[in-house]
């Protein structure tokens, strides 16, 4: 068992920039534009995701929008994980 402590805010960001990083990804891949994703989560606004989608403001995505990104890109959610280690 890995203690928690070594759990630091850069290590949290590195967690955050990687899921970003592949939901902009897949989203491009998808040729699906904020906009439309924005409105088929069922979200009001485009500048919230886009805050999440490039990490500003401290706006990161959650587990609800994963699963409804997952859904509307038709891919499985462990995508937006990969080339997080979470084993040393």
């Amino acid at each position: 068992m890995q203690d928690l402590s070594v759990i630091n805010e850069e290590k949290l960001l590195t967690f955050y920039e990687t899921i970003s990083k592949n939901v902009k990804r897949l989203r491009n891949e998808k040729n699906k534009p904020q906009l439309d994703l924005v409105l088929e989560m069922g979200l009001k606004s485009t500048s919230f995701y886009s805050k999440c989608e490039n990490l500003k403001d401290n706006h990161h995505f959650n587990l609800e929008h994963i699963y409804k990104i997952a859904i509307v890109l038709n891919v499985d959610i462990t995508e937006f994980f990969k080339d997080i280690k979470t084993l040393s």
